[in-house]
């Protein structure tokens, strides 16, 4: 559901007003790990353990391009599955500078985690007072705080220095399943610590059903709103967005989408014969948040404040290029993806 104009208005007179939020730096990004792209959607809580790698060291890649040493120092000194000992060398950080980690938030999304327990139990539609789905949520809540403890330690085997920041945990609360409330106040703390916080997608209590699900996008969009990053990155399973789902063999794939003032949005990149076509979506009969359908309300809502934001396949080339921030003004012909900007 995508918040009316009113109910965007008082969630930016909530959040001014409960957070006191003054970064050190300016903000280089915001990165949303789909969920469909780093676990296995269709197979209950298995992560896709090379697409989290990968996407994994080209975020470390993206913040350590200014520097000419490609030296990780894994910082997950827990005992890992399949491991037999823990590798960790504190003899190797010595004088080893960190990565510029202070520039970038991380957030996922659920994949096959939450999103099975979730609808089953019904708590996207609330009622806590139902035995089901106040057992969905804490079942839920186990299962996509459990995926956000093994992205953490992913990233921080690369040597990026991640935070896990549950939304629940932080506060964040809904109302009728618009955010009603968020305070990021930790969110920056840890940013002007010198650490990538790392949230999610997450159930939440809601002032009038009892409780929903909120979706790792509109956190994007609210993170945006308050800390104004650079550029905006999604994650996907796809290279980007298409007229049509992307198992159809005539879908195509759109390069570059305007967003005007009034939250319209038109195809720049190709050139379509009906412009005004319909974008058809297609949603996982588990999936609770809205897939793709929400991605693309939130990016372009994101690109109305003079954001860019691209969607592109994770674990590519055109990924990485993306976090590097090589896509700014016109996109390459060869850079395979879909930018949201705004039509100003």
């Amino acid at each position: 559901m995508i918040p009316t104009m009113e109910q965007e208005k008082q969630m930016k007179q909530q959040s001014s007003s409960s957070n006191d939020i003054s970064l050190n730096k300016p903000l280089r990004c915001i990165v949303k790990l789909g969920g469909a792209a780093i676990t296995c959607k269709n197979e209950l809580e298995k992560i896709n353990d090379e697409n989290l790698k990968i996407a994994s060291s080209h975020l470390r890649q993206a913040m350590n391009s200014s520097s000419s040493s490609n030296k990780v120092i894994a910082m997950d000194w827990s005992k890992r599955s399949g491991v037999s000992e823990i590798s960790a060398s504190l003899d190797d950080f010595g004088d080893f500078p960190l990565l510029d980690s202070s520039n970038s938030i991380v957030v996922h999304g659920a994949g096959s985690f939450g999103h099975f327990q979730a609808s089953r139990s019904g708590v996207h539609k609330g009622g806590l007072h139902l035995p089901l789905v106040r057992a969905g949520f804490v079942a839920t809540r186990i299962s996509v705080t459990s995926l956000n403890l093994e992205i953490v330690r992913a990233l921080a085997r690369e040597g990026i220095p991640s935070i896990g920041m549950s939304p629940f945990a932080c506060g964040w609360s809904t109302c009728e399943r618009n955010l009603a409330s968020a305070d990021i106040s930790q969110v920056a703390k840890a940013i002007n610590s010198g650490f990538v916080p790392v949230l999610h997608g997450d159930a939440v209590l809601d002032n009038l059903q009892g409780c929903t699900i909120l979706s790792g996008d509109v956190i994007i969009r609210h993170l945006a709103e308050l800390l104004k990053p650079e550029y905006v990155v999604f994650l996907t399973d796809v290279l980007g967005v298409y007229d049509r789902p992307p198992t159809d063999s005539n879908a195509v794939l759109l390069r570059e989408i305007a967003v005007d003032e009034d939250g319209s949005w038109s195809i720049v990149k190709p050139q379509i014969a009906n412009m005004n076509k319909k974008v058809e979506i297609t949603v996982a009969a588990h999936d609770t948040t809205g897939g793709m359908l929400t991605k693309i309300s939130e990016a372009a809502m994101i690109a109305k404040l003079g954001i860019d934001v691209y969607i592109v396949k994770a674990a590519t080339d055109h990924s990485l290029r993306a976090l590097k921030g090589e896509l700014k003004g016109n996109i390459p012909d060869d850079w395979l993806g879909t930018v949201i900007r705004s039509s100003r």
